[in-house]
């Protein structure tokens, strides 16, 4: 006969008997940073049966070469799952932290144990007998690091899954071959249960990480890896615009994919094949999808500018480091099948070198760890190491408590070396968030330079129409010596204001 449980407050109960209650204790009662995740659990019920079926199929699809290795060895004839299922049983989370980072992800730390009832049996086929490996009473308890990263503005909004134990997993099952237990063999079960310990800890124990793709790298908002030098050297035989049989030309140079200001060379008045030995820069952020395009044009004093020409050169076609001259034909469109491109529109001659940046200056040099704290101690390269052309990357996250007197739509306006740059306006916020990058080509790194990001607000009204919430000077010389820098600034003329940076410094 069944009898009702005996329930007791925890304070009667003796040291021993809450000793054997303590690990069956949730992580959100024993410690206060980890949040109860009823919601969560009561998710994974109602999508088990759903997940048990996707992971399953997930698992046959990798074990098939798996297995295919070792089919005609040892006399192996046959390996194949008999049953797979991961049972009814789904893991049960006992608590989750979550860490605010200055890093682009987000990062989580859940507790969790699976006391499953699978159902794996596996076949093999050995000398013509028929031989099954059951897998039962499985038990997992592990802590593992979750992040979620980077956070990217295309759904589900982040690029990448990366996964890591914090400790040794509690990993315990049971092995039948033949309905014999193989696991009753004297010393075999501590030998098989230490070794998937270190085999595990091996490959996924922090820092070890598991990194599980999600979305398509092309996807992911691109950072420079280097710079394209562009050297315009003349064109030929050029269309004649004015009355007078002259042109006077100019080109345009930009990169497809790309959002920046075209750039620009001079004006040759009155010439059919000026010459112009002009050179420039443009940043390069993925070598084999971008391709340089050249426009000219003829200058008008009055009115609209007319089209010379127009060329596309990919970038996939350059080696890297290697100069290469190349004489172009000039067409009206990159439409193959308009027959004006046909019509003979001249030449242009450029000489083209893409250099990517050096992979040892995106190292970081302890300038900030994971979780927001940044150090600007030096690094141990002199100054003729650090010397050279660079692009300096300033990225303006966000602020935080930004409060104005009469209104508050914050954008950002950031100075250096007398340039200004601007973020959009976030209307009606105090903690508004811009994730604009702005980069900055130099032919030396800015070791004797600051910049200046004010955080301003701006008004309908003509009367106090712009203010400043508080500003922040930065100097430049620890990222260059850091490689990079990640950290909120606490803003000036501002009580509780903040805003986050962050800066990098790429030699070239």
């Amino acid at each position: 006969m069944l009898q009702d449980p005996i329930i007791r407050p925890l304070h009667e109960l003796d040291s021993s008997t809450l000793q054997g209650l303590l690990p069956e204790i949730p992580m959100w009662v024993k410690f206060s940073d980890y949040e109860r995740v009823d919601w969560l659990n009561k998710f994974l019920v109602d999508v088990w049966p759903y997940l048990d079926k996707a992971i399953c199929s997930t698992i046959r699809s990798m074990a098939k070469p798996i297995f295919a290795e070792y089919i005609g060895k040892n006399h192996i004839e046959d390996i194949e799952f008999d049953k797979l299922s991961l049972g009814n049983l789904p893991p049960i989370i006992y608590g989750l932290k979550v860490y605010e980072t200055n890093e682009n992800e987000l990062v989580m730390e859940p507790a969790f144990r699976w006391a499953g009832n699978p159902n794996i049996i596996l076949v093999l086929k050995l000398l013509s007998l028929r031989i099954t490996v059951q897998l039962v009473d499985l038990q997992v308890f592990a802590a593992p690091r979750v992040t979620l990263k980077p956070l990217v503005p295309t759904f589900p909004c982040f690029a990448s899954i990366l996964v890591s134990l914090l400790e040794k997993p509690h990993v315990d099952f049971g092995i039948k071959v033949l309905g014999g237990d193989i696991m009753a063999i004297p010393g075999l079960y501590w030998f098989v249960q230490e070794t998937i310990k270190k085999q595990v800890a091996g490959l996924y124990l922090w820092p070890q990480t598991l990194e599980i793709p999600v979305l398509d790298a092309s996807i992911v908002a691109k950072k420079p890896v280097g710079i394209l030098h562009v050297k315009v050297i003349r064109a030929l035989k050029l269309l004649k615009m004015d009355i007078l049989g002259s042109s006077d030309p100019y080109v345009k140079l930009t990169l497809t994919e790309d959002r920046l200001p075209a750039k620009q060379t001079s004006i040759k008045m009155n010439k059919l094949n000026p010459e112009w030995n002009e050179k420039f820069k443009l940043l390069v952020k993925d070598p084999q999808t971008q391709a340089l395009e050249l426009q000219l044009y003829d200058w008008d004093k009055v009115g609209r500018h007319d089209k010379l020409g127009m060329q596309l050169v990919p970038l996939k076609v350059l080696t890297p480091g290697v100069t290469k001259e190349f004489v172009l034909d000039l067409v009206k469109n990159t439409n193959i099948n308009d027959p004006q491109n046909k019509k003979h529109r001249g030449q242009i001659v450029v000489e083209l070198a893409f250099v990517p940046f050096k992979s040892e200056s995106s190292k970081l040099n302890g300038s900030s760890n994971g979780f927001g704290k940044s150090e600007s101690g030096r690094s141990s390269e002199s100054d003729e190491s650090l010397s050279g052309a660079g692009v300096l990357s300033v990225l303006i996250q966000g602020a935080e408590d930004v409060e104005g007197e009469h209104h508050n739509n914050p954008y950002a306006l950031l100075c250096f070396r007398g340039e200004e740059k601007k973020t959009k306006m976030i209307k009606k916020s105090r903690n508004p968030l811009w994730n604009e990058d702005f980069q900055f080509m130099l032919d030396e790194p800015p070791l004797n330079d600051k910049i200046l990001i004010e955080v301003k607000s701006k008004g309908r009204a003509l009367i106090r129409a712009k203010e400043s919430l508080g500003y922040v000077e930065i100097n430049l010389a620890d990222v260059v010596h850091n490689g990079r820098i990640n950290h909120k600034y606490h803003l000036i003329d501002s009580q509780n204001g903040r805003i986050h940076v962050e800066l990098s410094w790429t030699k070239a």
